[in-house]
C-alpha cells in the first residue's frame, strides 16, 4: 500500500516494482507485496531525461518518434543513460509507452501509445497484423527484382562457440515472410538500396532473410560475418574501423521508414522525415 498510497502508483505497477526489486527496506530489496513493515524505505525508480527529440507526429491517442540509429528503445539496466522511454515519458507522462520495438542500431519510425488504452489497442493491432511497416536497406551486391521471402526463423541459443541467443533461418522455425524490392543499384560500391515489407514481427527478420539471400545489410555486425568477428563485436572488442572494413560501414544500414495502419476509424500513413538515401550516399560516397 505505501507505493500505491504515497507515490500514486496502480496496485499493478506497484506489484511489478517490487517484483523487480525497486522497493527496499533497511537495505534489503522487499519481496512480499502485501507484507506489513517498518524501517528504513528506499524506492529505485525511473526519472526520464530529454535530449529534445522531438517527434515527426502526435495526436490525442499516439505519438511517433523517428529514432537516430544508436538510440536503445528501452534501457538495458540502470546505468543506460537515454533511451527513447525516457524521451516519451519526460514529454508525454508515465502512462504513455512504446508499443514496438527496432534494434538500437535501426533508425526511423517509432509508434509510441500516449495512454493505457491505446497501448492496449495499437498492442493488439500489432498482433493481429494490422500494421503495414516499410524499411529502406543498404544491402550488398546487386539486388535483382523483387522477390519475397518465406523462410522460417528460430531463435535460439548457437550451438558453435559463441553460445548467444542469436536468429536463424531453420525448419523448426516461426513462420516467416519479407517483400523485398530495389529501388537502386550503386555500381560503384556493389550496393543496392532495397525496400522491405515484413508480412510478421520476428526479431531481427530482415537483417536474417536478407543474409538468406545472401544480400546482407551494410553495416551488420553479425549476419554476414565469421564467428570470431561477431564475438569480439559482442564484447565490444571490434573497433569501429575494424567493423567498417568487414560490415562497410559503422552502423546497421535499416531504416524504418513508413507506417501504415487504421486506429479508431482513422487513416495514418506516416514517412520518415530522414533522407536515408541520401544519408547513405554522404555516409559511402555512392553514386
Amino acid at each position: 500500500m505505501y507505493l500505491i498510497k504515497e507515490l500514486n502508483y496502480t496496485q499493478k505497477e506497484a506489484q511489478r516494482l517490487i517484483a523487480k526489486g525497486r522497493l527496499l527496506v533497511d537495505g534489503v530489496p522487499l519481496t512480499k507485496a502485501g507484507a506489513e513493515i517498518e524501517g528504513e524505505f528506499e524506492f529505485i525508480y525511473f526519472e526520464p531525461l530529454t535530449r529534445g527529440l522531438k517527434p515527426v507526429y502526435e495526436d490525442e491517442s499516439l505519438v511517433v518518434f523517428d529514432k537516430p540509429s544508436g538510440v536503445l528503445i528501452h534501457p538495458q539496466n540502470r546505468n543506460t543513460p537515454y533511451s527513447l522511454i525516457d524521451e516519451l515519458k519526460y514529454q508525454y507522462g508515465r502512462d504513455a509507452n512504446i508499443t514496438h520495438r527496432i534494434d538500437q542500431e535501426t533508425s526511423g519510425l517509432v509508434l509510441c501509445a500516449k495512454n493505457k488504452k491505446s497501448e492496449r489497442d495499437i498492442k493488439m493491432m500489432f498482433q493481429e497484423r494490422d500494421m503495414q511497416k516499410t524499411y529502406l536497406a543498404l544491402v550488398h551486391g546487386k539486388f535483382d527484382g523483387e522477390i519475397v521471402v518465406e523462410a522460417p526463423l528460430l531463435r535460439a541459443e548457437d550451438e558453435s562457440a559463441i553460445v548467444r541467443m542469436v536468429v536463424k533461418v531453420d525448419a523448426r522455425g516461426k513462420a516467416s515472410k519479407t517483400s523485398f524490392k530495389p529501388l537502386h543499384y550503386y555500381a560503384d560500391t556493389d550496393m543496392s538500396l532495397v525496400e522491405c515489407k515484413p508480412h510478421t514481427g520476428r526479431q531481427h527478420q530482415i537483417r536474417v532473410h536478407l543474409f538468406h539471400v545472401k544480400h546482407p545489410i551494410v553495416g551488420d555486425p553479425i549476419y554476414g560475418q565469421e564467428e570470431k568477428d561477431i564475438v569480439r563485436f559482442l564484447d565490444k572488442e571490434l573497433t569501429p574501423k575494424e567493423r567498417i572494413e568487414k560490415s562497410g560501414a559503422a552502423r546497421l544500414l535499416l531504416h524504418a521508414s513508413e507506417l501504415e495502419f487504421e486506429l479508431y476509424g482513422k487513416k495514418y500513413h506516416i514517412k520518415s522525415v530522414v533522407d536515408f538515401e541520401n544519408s547513405c550516399q554522404s555516409t559511402l560516397g555512392c553514386e
